[in-house]
């Protein structure tokens, strides 16, 4: 039988194969992981259909294949007998095969490199294409000292094939490297929001204090109640969200073409960093959820991102959008929108700072908020009040339980 990429949904157009997990004529066992494909949003992973082995692989690392697309021949079949004898008696310790992304072993064939020997910077000690490119550079013979009458060295492209713009001097270096299909994604994302949204931004703080002091009286409690669960910043901003969003519909609606679409449900999109990029996978029914459901679900998308597990569903839609970029240490900032999302709230570093307090000049925890929004379908009124009241809701969060 055939085994097919996975079907794609209408915004995936095709992907990358990544890494092929099995190869021909290899034993293999009913939903064994046979190969990996990298999309624009998440990496797919193909496995065994039965028990059997792959006779024949049509698509290679780094190849690119559409839905559907026939990548390799398989044939059912119950695993050779040596393979059950083998499974009872100890393992013998084999040399592992070092994880490596395609184009690492592309270049690493290129130079005639024994891959094994190049260290993995990567998650998980992966070898990527830098460290590759780093290897040749560094094991290269150090040059004799250039004469004063040295002759001049085209810069364009050295023996390597890695760009150096001044070869004489030997010490600066230069790597051209493909973006990922990931990142390209992301990079043309953000440049046709800025294109096709009339994007501006406003700005307030909020005195974190109440919110702090709530999760200090309460965390080890809460934890007890909700199997270890924390109780995290993000609950509230997203809880908070979701009521001011009741308040102003326009920021939790969307564009299509001349229409306006209101969103009667509140599924908010909660940016995720990892080593490919970044992620936007999203909270459905957000008002259904508690604030302990809330954590779990995020620290769930946070561990599947990181691992590269996440589905397709579960980074698709959404109607707001909140990133954090204070967990990196950004004071202030300008977040973009997600296109076709109207609205998106900017979290940042908690800070201490002077504030007048009743007239008394107090030291507060302050934090930053920036709202990006669509002026096409929110004027900035509705955007100033859409902020004020996120404000409002996380200095008294007593009204995001009453719904105040």
């Amino acid at each position: 039988m055939d085994i097919k990429a996975p079907t794609f949904p209408e915004s995936i157009t095709e992907g990358t194969i990544a890494v092929w997990h099995k190869g021909a004529n290899e034993p293999i066992k009913r939903d064994d992981l046979l190969v990996d494909i990298e999309t624009d949003k998440v990496v797919l992973e193909v496995v065994a259909p039965a028990d059997g082995q792959l006779v024949r692989i049509f698509k290679q690392e780094g190849d690119v294949v559409e839905s559907e697309e026939r990548l390799a021949t398989f044939e059912i079949g119950d695993l050779p007998a040596a393979q059950s004898v083998a499974a009872t008696e100890p393992p013998v310790p084999a040399t592992p095969t070092p994880s490596a992304s395609p184009a690492a072993r592309k270049l690493a064939e290129e130079k005639g490199l024994d891959i094994a020997k190049v260290q993995g910077t990567g998650k998980d000690g992966r070898i990527t294409k830098e460290d590759v490119a780093q290897y040749v550079i560094e094991e290269r013979p150090t040059p004799p000292p250039a004469a004063p009458a040295a002759k001049q060295i085209d810069d364009s492209e050295d023996q390597d094939g890695l760009a150096f713009p001044d070869q004489a001097v030997g010490e600066r270096v230069e790597r051209r490297v493909p973006m990922t299909r990931l990142r390209a994604s992301i990079a043309r994302r953000l440049v046709e929001a800025q294109h096709n949204a009339a994007m501006l931004t406003t700005f307030n703080e909020v005195d974190m204090s109440p919110v702090m002091a709530l999760r200090s009286r309460y965390q080890e409690e809460f934890q007890a109640r909700h199997n270890g669960t924390r109780l995290g910043f993000m609950s509230f901003f997203v809880r908070a969200s979701v009521e001011a969003l009741k308040r102003f519909p326009a920021v939790n609606a969307s564009i299509d073409g001349d229409d306006i679409i209101y969103h009667g449900y509140y599924d908010i999109g909660v940016a995720v960093s990892t080593d490919r990029g970044l992620v936007v996978p999203v909270v459905r029914d957000a008002d259904a959820l508690s604030l302990a459901q809330i954590e779990d679900q995020i620290n769930g998308y946070g561990e599947r991102a990181r691992s590269g597990k996440l589905a397709i569903e579960e980074i698709s839609g959404g109607t707001f959008t909140i990133s954090n970029g204070g967990v990196f240490g950004s004071l202030l900032s300008t977040p973009i929108l997600n296109p076709p999302q109207t609205g998106i709230l900017g979290m940042h570093k908690i800070q201490e700072r002077p504030m007048v307090v009743g007239g008394e000049v107090e030291v507060r925890p302050m934090m930053y908020l920036a709202l990006s929004y669509d002026h096409r379908l929110i004027d900035g009124r509705e955007a100033v009040r859409f902020l004020v009241a996120v404000k409002q809701l996380l200095e008294d969060p007593a009204r995001i339980l009453l719904e105040l």
